[in-house]
C-alpha cells in the first residue's frame, strides 16, 4: 500500500522556490484513494437510500428507496408508547380525582403524566417542583408544595380551582381608611396578631379574614396568622396591599389563575392528572 519514492525518482511541477524547493508530482496513497473513493460510493447510496432533496417544495421531495422517515419512525414509537398507555388511559377516564389516588398503579401512572402536564402548563407561573416564583411584589404565584392552601387542599378542591380557575378580590382601602389606620393594621398584620387591634374587626376585615384572622377556604381569604405571604410580607408591602387591593384595579396586586376547562387547553383526563400531581407535592 506504500508508495514511498525517493526525492531525485519523481518529476517536479517544473516550479522552484529558494533554488531547491519544488512541488512533486507524486500520486496520493493507495489507502487515501480507496478512502475516497469508498467515501463517495457511501454518499451515493445514502443519497439513493434515505430522503433527501426536495423536488418542488417543501413537501414535495425524493422520499428514498428504503421508505423511512424520521415522522414515519416516531409515529411507530408512538404507537407503541400510546398501547402501553391505553389501558392507563380508558381506566381513568370515568373516575374521579380521589378515585384515582385509592389506585396505586394509576396513581403511578398518572404522577409521571402530571409531571409533563405541570412542565407545559403550570411551572410558568409555579415554578418547577410548584416551589412558587416570585418578583419584587412577592409571589406571582403560590407555592404548591406546603400544605397552605387558600381555597382547600382536598384533592376536589385542587381540581377544582384547575377546573375553573381562581379570582378572588380583595377591594382597595385607600379612600376608606386613614394613614394611621392602615399603618396600624399593616404592622398587626405583619406581626401575625391581626385581631391584637380593634380596628380588624371595625373596619370589616373580619368579613373576609375571620374573626380569628385565619381566612375563608371558600372566599380564598389569606390566614393572616401563620406568616406565610403571597405577596411582600414586610410592613410596607402590607400597607401597599391593604391600600391599593387585589384585583381590584389600577395599582393592584395581581393574583389570577385562568380557568383550563374555559380555555379548552386540557382535556378532563390531563386536567385530573395534575390535581393528582399536584396534591402529591405536599404528600
Amino acid at each position: 500500500m506504500s508508495d514511498k519514492h525517493n526525492a531525485g525518482d519523481v518529476p517536479t511541477t517544473g516550479h522552484v522556490w529558494d533554488d531547491d524547493l519544488g512541488d512533486f508530482t507524486n500520486q496520493p496513497p493507495k489507502w487515501w484513494m480507496l478512502g475516497l473513493t469508498a467515501s463517495a460510493i457511501w454518499c451515493v447510496v445514502y443519497f439513493l437510500y434515505y430522503p433527501s432533496i426536495p423536488v418542488s417544495n417543501a413537501n414535495s421531495f425524493f422520499k428514498g428507496i428504503g421508505g423511512w422517515t424520521a415522522i414515519s419512525e416516531m409515529e411507530a414509537d408512538k404507537s407503541v408508547v400510546d398501547e402501553v398507555r391505553g389501558k392507563y388511559e380508558a381506566k381513568l377516564k370515568d373516575m374521579t380525582p380521589a378515585a384515582i389516588l385509592a389506585d396505586s398503579e394509576l396513581t403511578e401512572y398518572v404522577t409521571r403524566s402530571g409531571k409533563v402536564l405541570f412542565g407545559d402548563n403550570c411551572a410558568a407561573c409555579h415554578g418547577t417542583n410548584g416551589v412558587g416564583a416570585a418578583d419584587q411584589q412577592g409571589l406571582i404565584a403560590p407555592k404548591l408544595n406546603d400544605d397552605d392552601w387558600l381555597y382547600g387542599g382536598k384533592i376536589e378542591d385542587i381540581h377544582t380551582s384547575i377546573m375553573g380557575g381562581r379570582q378572588a378580590v380583595m377591594i382597595a382601602h385607600k379612600e376608606t381608611l386613614s394613614a394611621a389606620e392602615i399603618d396600624t393594621l399593616a404592622n398587626a398584620v405583619a406581626a401575625g396578631k391581626p385581631t391584637s387591634t380593634p380596628l380588624f374587626a371595625d373596619k370589616g376585615c373580619t368579613a373576609c379574614h375571620g374573626a380569628d384572622g385565619k381566612g375563608m377556604q371558600a372566599m380564598g381569604s389569606a390566614n393572616l396568622t401563620d406568616a406565610i405571604w403571597r405577596f411582600d410580607g414586610s410592613v410596607e408591602g402590607i400597607k401597599y396591599t391593604i391600600e391599593n387591593g387585589v384585583n381590584a384595579g389600577p395599582g393592584a396586586r395581581v393574583a389570577v389563575m385562568p380557568s383550563f376547562q374555559a380555555a379548552g387547553k386540557l382535556s378532563d383526563a390531563e386536567m385530573k392528572k395534575l390535581a393528582v400531581y399536584v396534591y402529591k407535592f405536599g404528600k
